[in-house]
């Protein structure tokens, strides 16, 4: 009876974990070394249960959206090898989960084997997180996560659950946890093919920054359009992008859009729903962010490199007036905190340059149903999804200049309250999954 109640509690976690892991409506293969989680047959119709006590068995030639290894890659006799036949199920969207036991724990789960709390298993390696990382660089993958479940892997009338949910998650204290998943995805190879670009500019009271947004901008794509979206202007901002956009129709693809609604991330959202190209890109009008800069950001992306192209401005020496003090110890921390919540390393979560596939935003939309509408910025929005999502990113340092034009419109406590505020969102949703 206790050993029933062990695997049940400890198996119902992991699958709710995986399914937290997992974009709904995709296709899953699962491959354990017993019954497996009962995700894949749950939602997909391509799903493999098997004993794998050496090697993978032989895999149908379809490529797939997810491959779960479920507590099986401590069993096969070459690793490598094994991982490496994955490749034949891969493409570049595929996302690979690796879950195990943490090798910590391996006393424990011995014992819970001998004294019959635990199902026993075959005897198997097991690995440390490095051991594994390692392995799948070696076999021609890239990892993009890593993520510790189940401090304590029992119920415990509900008092384990809570310690899980609130404890077990917390920096230091996770690393002790009973299962470890490691997200990763195969290494892209080099691409030749021109990419499209449509790049939305969110301005209000930028009149003196528009022109210039056009003149600095380089051609980096044969496909390239400019999208500004304006925002109840007080200086004729909306004026000044109505005749920029006469004035350079004959060398520039320009449209423009006036909001309805109001903010940074009403603005986004309606100049990303009117572009047409293969990338999507952020520039803020206020140019603090060189236009410049963003062919780094299109060359990253069209090589592979990277899904989610994020802008830091934490890297390079910061030129006088461009940040205040408070606001870069603020930037500083909200960075480790970040980091730490998406399991990716932010530097700087709050430079407005961004860089993503347009089918990419389409998924995001769909992450509402999980996030709701909660981002007055629009770049957390976009983050919190790219990394529910698993993709790779990748920051890209800029120089950030001080403004040329206008003020900041950006209030240190007001806004700062918002970002602590998005904080706790951010723990409840991708630590606490609720």
């Amino acid at each position: 009876m206790i050993q029933k109640l062990f695997n049940r509690s400890s198996r119902k976690m992991h699958k709710n974990f995986l399914s937290f892991l997992i974009e709904k409506e995709k296709q899953i293969l699962e491959i354990a070394s017993n019954e497996g989680s009962g995700l894949a047959e749950a939602i997909s119709d391509y799903s493999l249960i098997s004993e794998c006590k050496d090697s993978l068995p032989k895999l149908k030639n379809k490529s797939v959206d997810y491959v779960i290894l479920n507590d099986v890659i401590g069993f096969f006799k070459d690793i490598q090898e094994s991982l490496e036949s994955l490749a034949k199920v891969c493409n570049n969207q595929t996302r690979i989960i690796v879950s195990y036991y943490t090798k910590h724990w391996e006393p424990l789960v011995r014992f819970f084997e001998f004294i019959g709390l635990k199902k026993k298993n075959p005897l198997q390696n097991f690995l440390s997180s490095t051991d594994i990382e390692m392995l799948l660089e070696l076999s021609g993958y890239e990892v993009i996560r890593r993520e510790y479940q189940q401090l304590i892997p029992f119920s415990f009338l509900g008092l384990g659950h809570l310690v899980n949910k609130f404890i077990g998650v917390l920096p230091g204290i996770r690393r002790l946890c009973f299962r470890t998943y490691i997200v990763a995805r195969k290494k892209p190879g080099s691409s030749e093919k021109e990419l499209s670009v449509s790049i939305v500019v969110p301005c209000r009271n930028e009149k003196g920054n528009i022109e210039s947004a056009i003149t600095r901008l380089p051609k980096f794509s044969s496909h390239q359009e400019i999208i500004f979206v304006e925002g109840h202007s007080k200086d004729g901002t909306w004026e000044e992008v109505q005749r920029v956009q006469k004035v350079y129709k004959k060398t520039h693809s320009i449209k423009v859009f006036q909001q309805s609604g109001k903010g940074k991330a009403d603005a986004v959202h309606l100049g990303f729903r009117n572009a047409e190209n293969d990338i999507l890109m952020i520039l803020d009008a206020d140019l603090t962010v060189p236009p410049e800069q963003l062919e780094k950001f299109y060359n990253v992306i069209k090589s592979q490199q990277g899904e989610f192209i994020n802008g830091t401005r934490l890297i390079y020496p910061l030129e006088d007036q461009s940040m205040r003090f408070l606001n870069f110890v603020a930037n500083k921390a909200f960075s480790w905190i970040f980091s730490f919540l998406l399991s990716q390393r932010f530097t700087d979560t709050l430079c407005g340059t961004k860089v993503f596939f347009r089918k990419d935003y389409e998924r995001f939309l769909k992450q509402r149903e999980f996030f709701g509408d909660f981002d007055p910025f629009g770049d957390f929005e976009l983050i919190f999804a790219a990394s529910k999502l698993n993709l790779k990113v990748v920051e890209v340092p800029i120089r950030y200049q001080a403004r040329s034009y206008g003020e900041t419109q950006i209030s240190r406590f007001r806004h700062g309250f918002i970002l602590l505020r998005m904080v706790v969102y951010a723990f409840k949703k991708l630590k606490l999954q609720f």
